[in-house]
């Protein structure tokens, strides 16, 4: 028995080490199964670029990919939607405004020189700055206090500052009305600063640090070997000066530093500057993977924002799983009905064939989404087909009066080329989809294509080798099993009368 069921315990020990696969790896599941965030994308036109075109699109697309990385969500998708839109995926997002701040806000880095002749109008900027952080301390303390934001609004003075700069929510004055004064300070105090030609594109790396001494998070830089040149001359011009250096984002200062009288002679070498600006650990994050990402070549809008949630998810997963078993079940009942023993062989060779599969989709990982899990189950009706084709042959066999051994490997010798035709022109539908395709087309695609592939082996060989192993019990060898004995066309005998 050994040499003709070698391909059956073959197939054991795959069906052993798929379950092993199933029940360690967790499979990598798509938005609609796993809940999370989806943000329609806008690229806008500027002054210099008024036409959008394909390659501007991909110069986008290149940033927001890095930005995405840099957030740390597994399994994201970005498409092109349209001439000038994007669909961002984020499965397992739940918090969509945190992740719109930091893709959509454009992250242009500038190092400036301050001004000749500001020094008194910096000095009271960055103290009405410091009165104003201090305000929005006092409300974090007191986690937006409303008695406290009521004694705040109150004083004369806190309402002049948001007459001045025009800010105004039906007088009532909390933390965000206050960060946006902090903002428009910000942008005040870096129009104060003279632009110079180092900015964020000399950037190699970014990265994030906590300060041993106040606790705050700094935003350190690493620059390319021009970048760090020009640093070291920017910071040579102004080293030993009352004129400050300032780190501008996006039109915003971020910091203000002086440089010392020992960097007069060659400047600050090494190629790497520090940004400290009260950060928190999520501000330092953020503006972290902004600048590791680049700018952006063109300004974004966010126009849409689609949550799914979790239970959401679940319930996909839910209905997908009795939809997957409802039809094995029925097409399971449907075999044995027609084929007999022949069909409870395809029952198994099926079960093999679905646990391959999922085994397939955890390692590589494939993302499974519910159109994903369609072409699962579709591929599973190619498998049953190819079963179809093997036994349909059988049952032919039979009919002519071929035994039982001979007439099954007559079968598989015979539907093999039918078998091969359809399954490839299958698979080239599933490469085309898949390269011309976009999102949840290319998750159809790929799992129907591994289905197509992996239903010709369970068709050619686990069935085979399983059917093979029941024929080597003697009881189960009767043509009876397979077909209806009446259906088995009698041998002619022809008498001479000479």
């Amino acid at each position: 028995m050994g040499r003709k069921n070698y391909w059956f315990f073959v197939v054991i020990v795959f069906g052993v080490l798929s379950v092993f696969i199933c029940t360690n790896l967790p499979f990598q599941l798509g938005l609609d199964l796993r809940g999370g965030s989806q943000l329609t994308l806008e690229v806008q036109p500027t002054k210099e670029i008024s036409k959008i075109t394909s390659l501007e699109i991909e110069g986008v697309k290149a940033v927001l990919d890095k930005r995405v990385n840099g957030l740390g969500v597994s399994d994201s998708q970005l498409q092109t939607v349209g001439t000038n839109q994007l669909l961002l995926e984020l499965p397992g997002e739940q918090d969509p405004s945190g992740a719109a701040k930091v893709l959509g806000e454009t992250a242009l880095l500038e190092f400036r020189i301050q001004k000749n002749g500001t020094e008194v109008e910096l000095r009271d900027l960055q103290s009405l700055r410091n009165r104003v952080e201090s305000i929005i301390n006092l409300l974090e303390e007191n986690k937006n206090s409303s008695q406290l934001i009521k004694e705040i609004n109150v004083n004369n003075e806190v309402n002049k500052l948001f007459d001045k700069y025009n800010i105004k929510s039906n007088q009532i004055f909390d933390i965000d009305q206050f960060s946006l004064i902090r903002n428009e300070i910000n942008k005040d105090i870096a129009d104060l600063f003279e632009k110079t030609s180092l900015t964020g594109k000399y950037l190699t790396n970014a990265g994030r640090r906590q300060d041993q001494n106040t606790n705050n998070w700094e935003v350190t830089l690493s620059f390319n070997n021009e970048g760090g040149d020009k640093f070291a001359d920017i910071t040579k011009s102004i080293a030993g000066t009352s004129r400050l250096l300032g780190i501008v984002i996006d039109g915003i200062s971020y910091s203000e530093a002086s440089v010392g009288k020992q960097f007069q002679t060659a400047g600050i070498t090494g190629g790497a500057a520090t940004i400290s600006g009260n950060f928190t650990a999520d501000d330092a994050r953020n503006l972290e993977v902004q600048l590791r990402g680049g700018a952006l070549p063109l300004p974004i809008e966010i126009i849409q924002i689609r949550t799914i949630g979790p239970s959401l998810g679940s319930q996909n997963i839910r209905l997908s799983l009795f939809a997957a078993l409802t039809g094995l079940f029925f097409v399971g009942i449907f075999m044995i009905f027609i084929y007999k023993l022949a069909g409870f062989v395809a029952v198994l060779a099926l079960a093999f064939y679905a646990l391959f599969t999922l085994s397939i989709y955890a390692l590589l990982p494939v993302t499974l989404t519910l159109p994903g899990i369609a072409g699962f189950i579709l591929s599973i009706g190619m498998a049953v087909d190819a079963n179809v084709l093997i036994f349909e042959r059988l049952k032919e066999e039979l009919r002519n009066g071929n035994t039982l051994i001979r007439s099954i490997d007559a079968s598989f010798k015979n539907a093999f080329s039918s078998i091969i035709d359809g399954h490839l022109t299958t698979l080239i539908s599933c490469i085309t989809l898949f390269y011309l395709g976009t999102g949840f087309v290319k998750g159809f695609a790929a799992t129907l294509g591994i289905g197509v592939l992996l239903s010709l082996f369970t068709a050619l060989t686990c069935t085979k080798s399983i059917l093979k192993f029941f024929m080597s019990y003697q009881g189960l060898r009767k043509v009876s099993n397979f077909i209806d004995p009446n259906l088995i066309s009698s041998p002619s005998i022809t008498v001479n009368n000479n």
